[in-house]
């Protein structure tokens, strides 16, 4: 399984055209193209799982700087998803002693 980031995407670019590009290299899995929560626009990114990690090698040497809706698009393999940290978010201090306001 290969995960694949693509960016750059026009706002307008849809998941089955971006399937429609990436089907030319090989079995695509799953196409999501991330939105904004409150509008619901296309954040301008997205990612697509190829089954075969060799056709999705091939889709990313093939298909990265051209051209998608009109704009020159980015595609690389997905990084993980970064952990946040601890529960408490972002790990500053809440007040209390010993906080940075205390000094």
């Amino acid at each position: 399984m290969k995960n694949i980031f693509v960016g750059n995407l026009s706002f307008n670019t849809g998941e089955d055209e971006l399937r429609q590009a990436f089907e030319a290299y090989g079995q695509v899995d799953r196409v999501s193209i991330m939105t904004d929560r409150d509008t619901g626009r296309s954040r301008g990114f997205g990612f697509v799982e190829m089954t075969n990690n060799e056709e999705g090698e091939k889709a990313i040497s093939a298909l990265n700087g051209t051209q998608l809706g009109g704009r020159t698009i980015n595609v690389n393999e997905a990084r993980p998803k970064a952990e946040r940290a601890s529960s408490g978010g972002g790990g500053r201090d809440r007040g209390g002693r010993g906080g940075y306001r205390d000094r």
